[in-house]
């Protein structure tokens, strides 16, 4: 008998260091910017299609993270200081079981939000800590396709079903 296969009620995303390599451009004139893989945009794309939600939870409170997730068409959670709570608050407020959520972090301070979810991925240059509760850890390092990586994983799909070949 075949294994129940998982779909996550929600799936929840840190921005820095899963969603970018975790390093920033500090321009002279103090503006900031980010490295981000295209490959993830059609991870989201693959997601909604398969009518799997996805939020955005991040610390930063820079615009670029509002910005990246209007163009990924993805709900944004950012310049949380709990986010924990933020996770619980926001599952309540969706009717979502955390059992259902799969939480994908990269450093400590996702940790206690990780604890909550059902489900607790990252990708493989995540701090030890994070590593140490997963039970998937990516083969993409953060900002190298860590969403794109998770969406084949999650839909069982290979590069010609997703290229729709």
């Amino acid at each position: 008998m075949k294994p129940k296969k998982f779909v996550p009620g929600l799936i929840v995303f840190d921005f820095d260091g899963v969603l970018t390599d975790n390093r920033v451009l500090v321009f002279d004139d103090g503006r900031e910017a980010v490295l981000c893989n295209r490959a993830d945009g059609l991870a989201f794309d693959l997601f909604r299609r398969n009518g799997i939600p996805t939020l955005i939870l991040s610390t930063e409170k820079h615009p670029v993270v509002a910005a990246r997730a209007k163009k990924l068409k993805v709900p944004c959670l950012q310049g949380v200081g709990n986010k924990k709570t933020a996770l619980q608050n926001y599952c309540r407020k969706k009717s979502l079981r955390r059992a259902d959520v799969l939480y994908i972090g990269n450093d400590v301070n996702d940790l206690a939000a990780m604890r909550i979810a059902g489900h607790r991925v990252c990708p493989s240059d995540a701090h030890p800590e994070v590593r140490a509760i997963c039970s998937i850890v990516l083969r993409s390092k953060g900002g190298e396709g860590v969403a794109r990586e998770l969406a084949e994983r999650v839909l069982g799909l290979r590069g010609e079903v997703i290229a729709g070949k």
